[in-house]
């Protein structure tokens, strides 16, 4: 955890903004949070913020697809899903040489932690032994590890975090009563209990969800709900906008306003106060004026390099160069 920002450094009018932690939160809360007036939530989610983290630093992680497409889930939003025809070409799982080259780019690039996501519905007992080998390998280069894997057993959580891994990601997507309209392909319980699984194996959480996909201001309430009412808050809450794909279900959705997506940073802020907010996938749609009110929003954690698994991410200069203008300068060290 990055130097806390307590209390004491405030009024006593912005203690008051303090929200301690909860998991009894309200969709009817959710929902009077999302529609405050927008200066307000600002204000009131940069005020906790700063009681949790150094406001003007920002933590990089990079994201690699070491195995790519072909995958048998049928998620509505996803080119590598065998449902959609995305034109994404397949390739089997990254040879070690060449996640360590990638990991070590990305942290000559300034990032701290190295995230790998193969596109599996749940995979094998000798998939998961060789994903521990690259988990393996990528921390010995000194950085924190993250892997996407779909859904674990028990033992295979336990496999993984014997090797070493940091943090496992795994996202609810979106909220329970929208769920079966993205993906008929797993259940929601099906990802609470991966989640479970990968807690009980002494893992870190990361957990969020993709706005964007045709939901309500209710429906993000729902899934930001969901979340901060999980037994412990995920470490890191990546929030995703949706990056709309040809050939997938969700091509051609209406766009959801910037505006809105900033909200739901700010909210997911403010029930979530300890939490990394990663603002994550969508990015290549905002201007840097609206990148820089997610970071007011609370937002403290960006994916660095050029693509997130399958799709664009705004260059390493461009991330640089807004960062610089901000006065934000990047975590130098993991958590």
């Amino acid at each position: 955890m990055v130097e806390a920002y307590a209390s004491e450094k405030y009024s006593d009018s912005d203690a008051a903004l303090v929200i301690m932690i909860r998991h009894d939160w309200k969709l009817a809360e959710a929902e009077n949070l999302l529609a405050t007036p927008f200066n307000d939530l600002l204000f009131q989610a940069q005020s906790i913020h700063r009681q949790h983290f150094n406001p003007n630093e920002v933590q990089l992680a990079t994201l690699l697809s070491i195995k790519t497409g072909g995958c048998p889930e049928d998620c509505a939003y996803c080119p590598q899903s065998v449902h959609h025809d995305t034109g994404v070409d397949a390739h089997a799982l990254l040879k070690v040489d060449d996640v360590l080259q990638a990991a070590r780019n990305a942290r000559a690039g300034g990032a701290t932690r190295f995230c790998m996501g193969a596109a599996w519905r749940n995979p094998t007992a000798t998939q998961v032994k060789q994903v521990a080998e690259l988990v393996e390998a990528v921390r010995e280069e000194g950085m924190e590890t993250c892997a996407t894997l779909g859904m674990l057993t028990d033992a295979q959580a336990n496999m993984l975090a014997d090797a070493g891994l940091y943090y496992y990601n795994h996202n609810l997507d979106t909220s329970p009563e929208l769920y079966g309209n993205i993906i008929t392909t797993r259940t929601y319980n099906d990802r609470i209990e991966t989640l479970a699984s990968v807690r009980n194996a002494g893992m870190k959480v990361c957990c969020g969800g993709i706005v964007g996909m045709g939901e309500t201001r209710m429906g993000r309430a729902g899934l930001l709900v969901e979340l901060a009412n999980l037994p412990d808050h995920p470490e890191s809450v990546p929030i995703n906008m949706l990056v709309q794909v040809e050939g997938t279900p969700l091509y051609g959705t209406e766009e959801l306003e910037i505006f809105e997506f900033i909200r739901t940073i700010a909210v997911a802020r403010i029930m979530m106060p300890e939490s990394y907010v990663r603002l994550s996938a969508g990015r290549m749609g905002m201007n840097p004026e609206a990148q820089a009110l997610c970071f007011l929003a609370g937002a403290n954690s960006i994916f660095a390099g050029d693509k997130l698994l399958t799709t664009s991410n705004p260059e390493t200069n461009d991330d640089d160069a807004l960062l610089a203008s901000l006065g934000i300068a990047t975590q130098v060290s993991v958590t």
